[in-house]
């Protein structure tokens, strides 16, 4: 059985990520190039799908672990009768995508432990074994496109197409084990120095969080979040996943699994005015670069997500030979609703570029010929049914959320001629806005509900329309507005968590049941701040971050049935909605103030 979420770390290099469970185990990493698969896939099978694993090889007492200090350098500490020692466990911030290093090293703390060591390597997303020969100080393995090449002083043997090794660690010593993956044509990487990589890999992370300038009472999990963040980040282009993961079931057993190792649109702006407001202009930079460079073409063709290079072709399909997580089928790569129309995505990147521009990024000529033409197919592609925020997979609907989010691309552009000088026909995408503005009060709000609603002509109630007054679309104390924000708190709330809507409608031509949906919980939280509402909106911010493993990692949704979290993990949208509304909830204790409307 497979390890709780919540269970696992992340350790990454800024081209890919590994996820280490508690045990010791590490039982994910995907190489940075999707075609190459995973070499480590137990996370969605079991041991003989690829693992590593490091850990006492008698009776475990306890498990302690930490991230060193501003780091992502992850240290398990296990306790056994014989003694106890720690594994280090971090990769090395890549130079090279055709190069991924994973540095685990054993020290021994207390006494004499014994430990071991099991790898089992498996390509193609545990579907392909390697062929496997000793080396000098370790072994080669080669299946294909992909090279491992692990050195360690560590005797190991192979048994069962699994390397294993026995050996005890004193206190003082040290036993490094160095994986390196590389592909398969090219010459073997050199060596490099395990300690060495280590301090280095220290020295880069404490660096880099030097330079947040976020202050408050939320600082420690507010950098743990950006740090999540950055090791997310694909370095060579600046795009940053959803998630490093694919498959993590949103309800334990069902099928709601997609891939989220993509970079969508929609986490756009909130992304950037994370980054930007915790002094890491350089990310946004580059996050604004890869916006652009990934829409750029024509209007309509815009997808609502992209490869880490603004790939458009996401594929789904499904591997049919893993069992899931937790028998949670079907296992996909790709993901089918990259082709759907949602017009929210038009709004996120113009208002993306509106925030750059607010906090002083230069503008491009180049940004704004494509937000132009944006403009131009929503003139009369806003009036389009849509698959909405959540991509539903049923029918396309007239989505409230999307035409809002409309509305912000129309106010944006306005606001872009009117306040940073940029040239356009001012006059017609004011009208423009009105009109949206006037469409989604009358056809979006029910008056029998008395709150606006799912769909147009619908009585669902849905969490997305908590953005409503976060865009500035109407003031937080409009009566339609607290009408909704109370709806929500009565139907779509349960522990203090809130669901995104109610999946048993069928909306989204998918069986009922998921976890909640712990950005909007985060939503609801900003909402009762700008209205006020301060301890309440504390209160729920407080529950959210006593959610966090015990690392400081979220997932995308979390279970209050099973009271575990579900969904890809960590989930880059969740930790930027944590380092916002710690933000806001400052800022509006002092003043009340609408983040992105501005």
């Amino acid at each position: 059985m497979s390890a709780k979420i919540e269970d696992y770390a992340i350790v990454g290099n800024t081209h890919t990520a590994a996820l280490v469970a508690l045990n010791g185990s590490i039982d994910w990493l995907c190489m940075p190039r999707f075609d190459s698969g995973a070499c480590f896939a137990a996370l969605l099978g079991g041991p003989e799908h690829g693992r590593w694993l490091i850990a006492p090889e008698g009776e475990t007492v306890a498990v302690r672990r930490r991230y060193l200090d501003s780091t992502l350098i992850l240290e398990t500490e296990f306790e056994t009768k014989g003694g106890i020692a720690a594994v280090t466990d971090f990769m090395p911030i890549a130079e090279d995508r055709d190069r991924v290093d994973l540095i685990r090293i054993v020290r021994g703390v207390r006494g004499n432990p014994r430990m071991r060591t099991e790898l089992t390597l498996r390509f193609d997303y545990g579907r392909t074994i390697p062929w496997v020969t000793d080396s000098d100080f370790g072994l080669r393995a080669i299946a294909g496109p992909n090279a491992v090449r692990v050195r360690t002083s560590a005797r190991l043997r192979g048994v069962d197409f699994t390397t294993v090794g026995s050996f005890t660690v004193a206190q003082g010593q040290t036993v490094p084990f160095s994986f390196t993956w590389y592909p398969s044509n090219e010459a073997e990487p050199g060596a490099r120095h395990p300690l060495r990589m280590l301090a280095e890999t220290e020295a880069y992370w404490r660096e880099w969080s030097a330079r947040c300038t976020l202050e408050g009472p939320w600082r420690e999990p507010v950098l743990r979040s950006l740090i999540t963040l950055k090791a997310l980040t694909y370095k060579r282009t600046g795009g940053i996943v959803a998630a490093p993961t694919t498959s993590l079931p949103e309800s334990i057993g069902g099928p709601r699994n997609w891939d989220y190792r993509y970079c969508w649109l929609r986490d756009a702006t909130l992304t950037l005015y994370a980054l930007l407001i915790s002094g890491y202009t350089q990310e946004a930079i580059a996050w604004r670069e890869w916006l652009v460079r990934a829409v750029a073409g024509h209007p309509q063709d815009t997808r609502i997500m992209y490869g880490l290079a603004g790939e458009r072709m996401l594929q789904e399909f499904e591997l049919d030979w893993l069992p899931g997580y937790e028998n949670s089928r079907p296992v996909r790569i790709g993901n089918g609703a990259h082709d759907q129309l949602q017009l929210d995505v038009y709004g996120e990147v113009m208002d993306a570029m509106h925030v750059a521009m607010k906090y002083g990024i230069k503008p491009q000529d180049d940004a704004w010929r494509v937000q132009t033409a944006m403009m131009e197919f929503l003139e009369t592609g806003w009036q389009q049914p849509d698959s909405g925020i959540w991509e539903v997979r049923g029918p396309r609907r007239d989505f409230t959320h999307s035409k809002v989010m409309a509305w912000v691309a129309a106010d944006r552009a306005v606001k872009a001629i009117e306040r940073f000088g940029a040239a356009g026909p001012v006059q017609k995408w004011r009208t423009l806005r009105d009109r949206i503005h006037r469409d989604v009060c009358q056809r979006g709000f029910n008056p029998e509900r008395n709150a606006f609603v799912q769909y147009y002509g619908s009585n669902v109630l849905d969490a997305s329309l908590l953005m409503i007054p976060l865009v500035g679309f109407l003031p937080p104390d409009d009566p339609r507005v607290v009408a909704t924000v109370a709806a929500v708190q009565r139907e779509l709330v349960c522990d203090g968590l809130v669901s995104r809507y109610q999946t048993e409608t069928g909306v989204d031509g998918l069986p009922p049941g998921e976890g909640a949906f712990l950005a909007c919980t985060f939503w609801l939280a900003d909402n009762l701040a700008l209205t006020g509402r301060h301890d309440e909106a504390r209160e729920i911010f407080e529950r959210l971050l006593a959610l966090r493993n015990d690392l400081g990692l979220l997932a995308e949704e979390y279970d209050p049935v099973r009271r575990r979290q579900v969904g890809n993990f960590p989930q880059a949208f969740t930790h930027v909605c944590l380092v916002n509304t710690a933000h806001n909830l400052t800022l509006t204790e002092q003043a009340p103030c609408s983040h992105r409307a501005a």
